[in-house]
């Protein structure tokens, strides 16, 4: 892949072919249908909340779903990796679902995790549901990440703030088109800050409409990009509905 093509750091924000420029303090990044963000100064691809073996988790509490969840992200991350081929790979917290899921990822998806690192940087992130990353999973691990000024962080901080890039939230966006109603994972920024969808194969979303994004982006500033089965697609506050 020719990396050069997403370095247009004077035009406006772009969609097209399944990718979106998304502008934060002063840095271009592209969003990527996968939920995924590549930062194409750095050569690094930003995901947040994988949760690893949250289908095995369930099943352990009596709600019995396809156990190949973990696969399932491994194979989409690949597939994201490939077509950017970043040198880095920042996971933004809650890569796994809980304390002991990385004893029940199985050995050929740990082999594929592997694979995935090989010849370039690996970070994860801890967040909330993994406060610990077992060696196992290879990587270096740290809480917060600063790249240049960017700050990556798992829980985004309530209340204003700048240089910042998080999950955590699962952000979903809610609209009506051409009477139907779509609920869709999305990008949510006001310029200064940037929260990513979950990535993973059996997380939920949040609204983000809901009161937990209020404090993050006070005043209405907030911009969403929704992503659709091909592309990704700006959507103006005024239409957002809540759940």
């Amino acid at each position: 892949m020719d990396k050069t093509h997403n370095l247009k750091l004077q035009d406006e924000n772009w969609t097209v072919n399944g990718e979106c420029r998304i502008l934060l303090s002063g840095n271009s990044f592209v969003a990527d249908t996968s939920g995924a963000l590549y930062w194409p100064v750095e050569d690094t691809l930003i995901i947040a909340d994988l949760h690893f073996e949250k289908g095995s988790s369930l099943a352990r509490k009596g709600v019995h779903l396809p156990p190949y969840d973990t696969r399932a992200t491994l194979v989409r991350l690949g597939e994201v990796i490939a077509k950017y081929e970043p040198a880095r790979v920042v996971a933004l917290g809650d890569s796994l679902h809980d304390l002991e899921a990385a004893d029940r990822i199985q050995a050929d998806d740990l082999e594929r995790l592997k694979a995935l690192q090989e010849n370039r940087k690996w970070v994860w992130i801890t967040g909330n549901h993994d406060p610990e990353i077992p060696s196992k999973l290879g990587g270096e691990v740290t809480d917060v990440l600063p790249i240049g000024r960017i700050k990556f962080r798992h829980e985004p901080v309530k209340g204003p703030v700048v240089h910042e890039i998080a999950g955590h939230l699962h952000p979903v966006a809610k609209i009506s088109q051409r009477s139907r109603v779509l609920r869709r994972r999305c990008f949510v920024s006001n310029g200064a800050r940037l929260v990513l969808p979950a990535f993973g194969a059996f997380t939920g979303g949040l609204n983000v409409l809901d009161d937990a994004f209020a404090p993050l982006f006070s005043g209405g500033s907030m911009f969403i990009w929704m992503i659709g089965s091909s592309d990704i697609f700006p959507i103006a506050p005024r239409q957002l509905l809540s759940d």
